[in-house]
């Protein structure tokens, strides 16, 4: 089957379209014709090696797919050949097959597109898992989301108001301030790029607190990281909670002093280990993220759509922060 091949450590340039032994369907398994593979961090950082796993190469970057059944193996009765399913795998996205566990699959409802429903799992089940395992959202919350118009950036701004919070996105340009306005945040911070010195992180931290009010965020969502961390952890309120989602701006180094100031919380987000740990409540919110989808009350936002051979194009993209929403895959037709 067709793939594009990570070789050797490297940016998206050293990407290549090459060659991998189909896919052999085992019991309780099930081989998905891959349509379309969003694209995500970490398929920025796995290229490079600088990911917490290093798949032995040459293997295709890519976890979150959507596409057709083709094979399903002993025992499995949730899919059978042709159904169109969704779901994530740990690499191998950007090929023209893949191979799941039948746990891992949700079938995609027929008036969605595969790339909308390639975009879907990650960053909302991220971000349900964020907003309401580790931060206990509730009614009246402020929120303050960095990156707010990136995949999980957005997700954080539709699932703050659809869980009754105020929500403040953070962004780096008035184009994506429009975006997240366009997601119903109820306020939009655009801030300068980093790297910042004392004086300009100061004047944002100011930003962060003038629109989280006198009572603070009792929840902030970082899924930028680096010089915009400190600051925004100023602006948290009395027993916050400090969502760590993702550091494409780089890992930040957090004055612990401020926790105790603020009696606050740190919390890692980490969803990929919650849902192996627990499945049964990973299942769970992605039901109610299909209910929200079906009410219209999320939207995966698609922005680009990308062929196989322009997928090292995409995850530059990501890589450089330039990405609004969604970009996508497309692997075959």
């Amino acid at each position: 089957m067709r793939a594009l091949l990570s070789r050797a450590p490297g940016g998206p340039e050293t990407l290549e379209i090459g060659e991998l032994p189909d896919p052999s369907v085992g019991e309780g398994q099930v081989v998905v014709v891959i349509k379309a593979c969003a694209i995500n961090f970490p398929d920025v950082l796995v290229i490079e090696d600088k990911y917490q796993m290093r798949p032995p190469r040459p293997f295709a970057p890519g976890g979150e797919v959507s596409g057709v059944v083709e094979q399903v193996g002993a025992g499995v009765t949730r899919f059978k050949v042709g159904d169109r399913v969704m779901g994530n795998t740990s690499m191998g996205g950007l090929s023209e097959k893949a191979l799941f566990a039948e746990d891992a699959l949700y079938p995609v409802p027929e008036e969605r597109s595969f790339e909308e429903a390639a975009a879907l799992l990650l960053t909302y089940g991220t971000t349900i898992h964020a907003l309401v395992d580790r931060g206990h959202i509730k009614q009246g919350d402020n929120l303050l989301v960095l990156g707010a118009a990136g995949g999980v950036g957005l997700a954080a701004v539709e699932l703050g108001k659809a869980f009754g919070a105020r929500v403040i996105g953070a962004v780096s340009s008035e184009e994506k301030a429009q975006a997240v306005r366009d997601a119903g945040a109820d306020d939009v911070i655009v801030y300068g790029r980093g790297p910042f010195g004392k004086d300009e992180s100061k004047a944002l931290a100011e930003q962060f607190k003038e629109k989280g009010g006198k009572a603070g965020f009792q929840l902030i969502y970082d899924a930028v990281g680096g010089d915009y961390a400190e600051p925004a952890l100023r602006s948290i309120g009395w027993e916050g909670r400090y969502l760590v989602i993702g550091f494409p701006a780089g890992i930040p180094k957090l004055p612990l002093n401020l926790t105790l100031l603020k009696s606050c919380d740190v919390c890692g987000v980490f969803w990929g280990a919650f849902a192996a740990r627990n499945p049964e409540a990973n299942r769970a919110n992605i039901q109610q993220l299909f209910d929200l989808w079906k009410d219209g009350r999320i939207a995966p936002r698609v922005t680009e759509v990308f062929p196989l051979e322009q997928g090292g194009d995409a995850i530059a993209k990501m890589a450089a922060r330039q990405a609004i929403g969604k970009l996508v895959v497309r692997v075959a037709d």
